[in-house]
C-alpha cells in the first residue's frame, strides 16, 4: 500500500481492459469500456471548455472538477453494472425503488477498493450513485459525451449489421431522439454533424464541411485503433486510447493522496488523459525503439509537433477555438517541451518549479498548477500493470518480463512527496 493508494484501487480501475461492448453485435472491432471512456471524457472536456467560455476562473473549475469526478464515478459504477444492458438500466432507473437497491449493490461492491483512497471523495461518490438522473450543467456535459462515443460506435458497427439485426432500428430511433435533446448545449450540434462522417456512403459535399471540432473529436478516437506493445501479444490487449484514460484515473487519485488542490487534480487528470495525443500521428513507439539513436526522439517530437499544428490546432484555430487549442497547449506541455514537468503559472507567465516548490508554495488554485513528475510515475505504473497482467494471464514473452523488471528495478526508490511510490510498485508480485 501507498498511503491511501492501494494495489486493489489501481487493479479495478484497470479492469475495465475486460469489459467488452456491443458484445451481442458482429464487431469489426473489439469495443473496450477503457475506451469509451477516454473518448467521452474528451468529448467532455470539449463541451466544458466551449460551455464555461464566459465563465470566471472559479465557476469555470468547479464546472470542470464536477466533469472529472462524475466521469469516475459513473466509470467505477458500470464496473460493477456491466452486465446489465442500456434498455434495462433505463427502465430500472425509471424506478426509484428499483434503481435503490441496484445502487446500493453498486456501492458496497466498490467501497473496499475506493473508500480507503480519501473520505470525503467516497461520500461523494455515494451520492452521485444514488442519482438515478442527477441534474445539472456537468450532468448534461457528460451525458452528452457518453452518447456521442456510444453514437461513435454504434455507427461503425451498424453497417455489419443492417442485413439481419432487427433491433438496430430501435436503437438508432433512441439515439437520434437522445441526441436530440441534448441540441442546445454548445459544441453538441456540430459533434452531432460529424457523426454523418461515420456513415457508410456519406462522403459528400455536406461532410465536406464538417466543423474542426468534430473532425478532432472524430480523431480522437481513431486512438482506439492503435494497441500498445503491438508487436507483443497481450491479454488483455489496450489501446492507446484506453492507457490515455487509466493514466488520468491514476494522476487524479495520486493527487488526491497528495491533498493536491482542485486545479492541480484537475490539471493532472486531463493531462495524463491527452498526454499520448500525439500518437494519433506518429503510432504507439516503444521506449527503445524512440532511443535506438541519440536524435530519433527530439525528431519524433519534432514531427508530432508539426503534425498536431497542421491538423489539431490551426483547424480550430480557423474556427475560433484559441481556448481550447491552448489548453490543450499547456496539457501537452508544448511551451516547457514535455508534458511531464511541473508547471505553473504565475503573474500570467507559465514557467516550470520543482515537484517540492509544486507541493508547497504552488499547490492553490491561483497558480494553475500541473504535476510533471506525478503524471509520468502514473504512466509507467500502467504500463507495468499491463505488463504484470499478461504476465499473469499466461503471457510469458521475453519483451513483457524484460519490461516490467525495468520499470520496476528504475521505479524501486521513487517517492511522491509523501507517497511511497517503489512499495507500490513491488506489491505486485
Amino acid at each position: 500500500m501507498t498511503g491511501n493508494i492501494r494495489k486493489g484501487l489501481l487493479q479495478f480501475v484497470f479492469s475495465g481492459a475486460y469489459m467488452k461492448r456491443w458484445n451481442d453485435k458482429l464487431r469489426p472491432m473489439e469495443f473496450i469500456e477503457i475506451d469509451k471512456q477516454a473518448h467521452k471524457m474528451i468529448t467532455a472536456w470539449l463541451l466544458c471548455r466551449l460551455a464555461s467560455q464566459n465563465m470566471s476562473f472559479e465557476e469555470r473549475l468547479a464546472l470542470e472538477e464536477a466533469v472529472v469526478e462524475g466521469g469516475i464515478f459513473d466509470y467505477l459504477f458500470r464496473l460493477i453494472i456491466t452486465d446489465i444492458k442500456p434498455p434495462i438500466l433505463y427502465r430500472i432507473k425509471d424506478n426509484p425503488e428499483h434503481y435503490q437497491q441496484l445502487a446500493r449493490w453498486a456501492i458496497a461492491e466498490v467501497e473496499p477498493h475506493l473508500r480507503p483512497l480519501n473520505e470525503n471523495f467516497w461520500e461523494r461518490f455515494t451520492r452521485s450513485v444514488l442519482q438515478a438522473k442527477p441534474q445539472g450543467p456537468a450532468a448534461d456535459i457528460l451525458g452528452a459525451a457518453h452518447l456521442y462515443s456510444s453514437v461513435w460506435e454504434f455507427r461503425l458497427l451498424q453497417p455489419h449489421n443492417q442485413p439481419f439485426d432487427d433491433e438496430l432500428a430501435d436503437i438508432e430511433h433512441r439515439f437520434q431522439e437522445q441526441l436530440a435533446s441534448y441540441a442546445n448545449l454548445p459544441g453538441m450540434p456540430q459533434l452531432i454533424e460529424g457523426l454523418e462522417l461515420l456513415l457508410p456512403g456519406k462522403k459528400d459535399k455536406k461532410t465536406q464541411n464538417i466543423s474542426a471540432l468534430a473532425r478532432f473529436a472524430n480523431l480522437c478516437g481513431q486512438l482506439r485503433f492503435q494497441k500498445r506493445w503491438s508487436q507483443t501479444p497481450r491479454v488483455p490487449e489496450t489501446s492507446v486510447m484506453g492507457h490515455m484514460f487509466i493514466v488520468a484515473c491514476f494522476s487524479y487519485f495520486f493527487s488526491m493522496g497528495l491533498g493536491a488542490c482542485p486545479a492541480r487534480r484537475v490539471n493532472n487528470f486531463f493531462c495524463g488523459l491527452f498526454h499520448d495525443l500525439p500518437e494519433l500521428l506518429t503510432r504507439d513507439i516503444i521506449s527503445p525503439v524512440k532511443k535506438s539513436f541519440e536524435d530519433l526522439e527530439t525528431l519524433i517530437k519534432e514531427y508530432e509537433n508539426n503534425e498536431l499544428e497542421r491538423r489539431v490546432f490551426t483547424p480550430l484555430l480557423t474556427e475560433g477555438h484559441k481556448d481550447i487549442t491552448e489548453r490543450m497547449s499547456f496539457y501537452l506541455g508544448l511551451a516547457t517541451g514535455s508534458e511531464f514537468n511541473e508547471t505553473v503559472v504565475e503573474n500570467g507567465t507559465l514557467h516550470t518549479v520543482s515537484f517540492d516548490a509544486l507541493q508547497g508554495t504552488y499547490n492553490d488554485n491561483r497558480y494553475d498548477p500541473k504535476d510533471g513528475k506525478l503524471v509520468k510515475t502514473c504512466d509507467i505504473l500502467a504500463a507495468y500493470i499491463e505488463a504484470y497482467t499478461a504476465m499473469r494471464n499466461g503471457i510469458t514473452s521475453d519483451q513483457i518480463q524484460q519490461a516490467f523488471w525495468r520499470m520496476r528495478e528504475q521505479n524501486a526508490k521513487t517517492t511522491l512527496g509523501p507517497l511511497h511510490i517503489g512499495a507500490l510498485f513491488t506489491d505486485f508480485d
